[in-house]
């Protein structure tokens, strides 16, 4: 018996950049090959064959041996054939140069095998500040903006209570407090967000928001992860006390948190300076932190964040700029639509408050309608 394909293969450089990607193990059922040859679980002709990771392609396997032409194949999305390697070989030769087939375009992609997953391998950005500081929403722009996946530890621990289950009562007290939640949750929650997120879309960079939040944080982080992983980048964002006070005030009628109040946020400011501050320290005698003046504009403190990440799944997009925020990140769904939008308050040259898709893709009025005594769009 053949043994269990655990290689992934990854396709760059190629004249057709939709043929680009991540190859993994193929999952297609057991088959005739055109040559007569039965296929199973990884296999095709006898050798290993991979699908693309996305599952975008018309044909699978999607990389496979050709017993015909004792060849390695490629095919492009639509599963005409695009290049080709004669080479016998259990592998398909990296270092042998690809040929351009029928359906492909020059030139020739590279080809990399690896022995295990290389999502696996995460790219990490912690990301901390005070209540309030801004960083949901830059961390909601990176993922907009330049294809970052954003976790919130808050949002992680919030949506767990609401789900309820033996978490969700000590999850509430700890937040209402403005305590620590015990780090084996967080952690958990985190990696569990991780291993979804690079399931379901392949994409290995995370920016974590509100995490470590303490020494203790760190090392069930590391308990957890490893010590032999690349210590993470951490964005700090620094922003006074008094500020951080009126963006909490200006989105607690918005947000339905239970803890955006006053004598909330000054005891999350408490914790965050006597808990967090110090894991800060560590990761700057690390030469780790990159600070962020988030008492700046939106604009301007997103040319520091983008500037301070390197990494990223996506491209960048064009950041439509209306005014100066009022609120932190918001999501709203529209009737017979189930898409989630992010969104921002926004007060208006006009006076007027507005309600903002972070892409820019419609801008709504929002305001408080005596009639029906409640916040409503106009």
């Amino acid at each position: 018996m053949a043994e269990e394909n655990k290689y992934y293969v990854t396709v760059s450089g190629s004249g057709l950049p939709e043929v680009d990607g991540l190859y993994v193990p193929s999952t297609e059922p057991p088959k005739i090959s055109e040559s007569g040859t039965q296929s199973s679980k990884g296999y095709w002709n006898d050798k290993m064959a991979w699908d693309r990771a996305d599952r975008k392609s018309a044909r699978n396997p999607a990389l496979s041996y050709s017993n015909s032409y004792k060849a390695w194949r490629l095919c492009r999305l639509d599963g005409h054939l695009a290049y080709t390697i004669e080479n016998e070989d259990a592998l398909p030769d990296t270092s042998q140069t690809w040929d351009v087939y029928k359906k492909g375009v020059s030139p020739a992609p590279t080809i990399k095998v690896h022995e295990s997953d290389p999502r696996l391998a995460p790219s990490v950005v912690f990301v901390l500040g005070g209540p309030g500081a801004g960083k949901g929403t830059m961390c909601e722009l990176a993922a907009n903006q330049l294809g970052w996946t954003h976790l919130s530890a808050g949002d992680l621990l919030r949506a767990e209570r609401k789900a309820g289950g033996a978490n969700a009562d000590l999850i509430e007290s700890y937040i209402t407090e403005g305590k620590i939640v015990p780090v084996e949750i967080t952690v958990g929650l985190i990696k569990k967000a991780m291993e979804e997120a690079l399931s379901s879309t392949g994409r290995n960079s995370f920016l974590v928001d509100g995490f470590p939040r303490s020494l203790e944080n760190w090392s069930g982080w590391q308990g957890v992860f490893g010590t032999a992983m690349a210590v993470p980048t951490m964005l700090f964002f620094e922003c006074p006390l008094q500020v951080l006070e009126e963006r909490i005030m200006g989105r607690a009628q918005f947000s339905g948190r239970s803890d955006d109040n006053v004598e909330a946020v000054r005891k999350r400011f408490n914790t965050y300076k006597t808990e967090t501050m110090p894991i800060v320290d560590v990761f700057r005698a690390l030469g780790s932190v990159v600070d962020v003046d988030s008492s700046k504009g939106r604009v301007e403190v997103w040319k520091d964040v983008k500037a301070a990440l390197k990494g990223g799944s996506g491209v960048e997009k064009p950041l439509t700029e209306r005014s100066e925020l009022a609120g932190d990140n918001i999501y709203v769904t529209w009737e017979g639509d189930t898409t989630e939008y992010l969104c921002f308050l926004s007060q208006g040259v006009d006076g007027e408050l507005y309600m903002i898709s972070a892409d820019g893709s419609f801008t709504e009025t929002y305001g408080f309608n005596q009639d029906e005594d409640q916040w409503r769009f106009a």
